[in-house]
Order: C-alpha cells, then structure tokens, then sequence
C-alpha cells in the first residue's frame, strides 16, 4: 500500500516517542500492529471516530470510553499512549500517528516503498529483479508494489517517497514529440 509522505509533524513526533518507547521494550513491531488495528477500528467506524474527535466530550469521559474499549484488548503502553494522546486532546491525529508510526518502523528496519507502475503485470522473477535492482541502487531493502497502467504502454514508472522515475514508453514518445516540434535535432 502506498504510504502518505505529507505526515503532520505532531504526528510524527507523537509516533516518534511512542516507538523509542516501543523500542525500549523491544515491542516495536507488536506496537506497530497494535496502531495499525486501531487505524483500522477508527476507519471502519465513523461514529467512534467522531466521539474521539468531538470536543463537546470530556477528556475524562472519553478516557473512560477508550478504557472500556481496549482495556484486556490493547497493551499496557498503548493505553498509557492512548491516555497520554486523549489528555493532549489529539485523539483525532491518531490514524495518522499510526501512519507515521509506520513509516518510522519501516525505516528502522531499513526497508523503504517502491511503487512500480507497469502496462502489463510482471511475473515473480521479474519483480524480485526489480526488487533487487531497486534495493541495492538504494542500499535499502525495497518493498515493491505493482500497479498497472496500460496507458504507459510499456517500460515502468518508478516512485520512492516523492521522487518519480518516469521510463515508460509514453514518456519517451512524450519527450520525443516535444524535441521534434521545438526543432531540436533527437
């Protein structure tokens, strides 16, 4: 899945702290499941998502909600998080803590997301060479994600973070086309 590079800064330090803790106590990756199933309760759910985010609601009585909910369910550090985040009243920010927070395990780990966009499908090999190829260009471990886009018609269109590597057939004809009516000899 593609991640979302334009991260909120409070978000980031949020998710930021949460792992150092995490990592204190050698549970950065269950953490990491921990938010990403909480994400997902608030995404499936668009009414616990407004009483997280509404401000007519204690913090007192929203802590006793989030209590009830994952109390047994979530673990100790992620219910002080929670605690802490519903205190600082950004129980709103806590998808994209969790994205973040992502995003920073990724790192630690040194993977980083490719995504590979292709006019038809590419076989195992050909992605584990993309894989490879892109992995040791970046001396990170790539996680490649295919998308298909006929109109490319052939060749592949790379993105890492923001960057775009455009090596498809239509960007050749583009640049092609765009030399040949400036009067530029090819």
């Amino acid at each position: 899945m593609p991640k979302d590079n334009h991260q909120s800064p409070l978000a980031v330090a949020y998710a930021q702290a949460l792992l150092d803790l995490a990592n204190e106590t050698k549970n950065a990756e269950a953490i990491g499941e921990e938010l990403g199933e909480l994400r997902q309760i608030i995404d499936a759910n668009e009414q616990f998502a407004q009483v997280l985010a509404d401000p007519a609601i204690s913090n007192e009585e929203r802590g006793q909600l989030l209590h009830r909910v994952f109390d047994g369910r979530a673990s100790q550090l992620v219910l002080k998080f929670l605690g802490l985040v519903n205190e600082k009243n950004r129980l709103s920010l806590l998808p994209a803590i969790a994205g973040a927070y992502d995003d920073l395990l990724d790192q630690q780990r040194g993977n980083i997301e490719v995504d590979v966009t292709v006019a038809h499908p590419l076989n195992d090999d050909q992605m584990e060479s993309v894989r490879r190829t892109v992995s040791e260009a970046l001396k990170k471990n790539a996680v490649v994600h295919q998308f298909l886009d006929e109109s490319i018609i052939g060749g592949i269109v790379l993105r890492v973070k923001d960057q775009l590597i455009d090596d498809s057939v239509r960007a050749q004809l583009t640049a092609m086309r765009h030399k040949l009516l400036s009067g530029r000899p090819i």
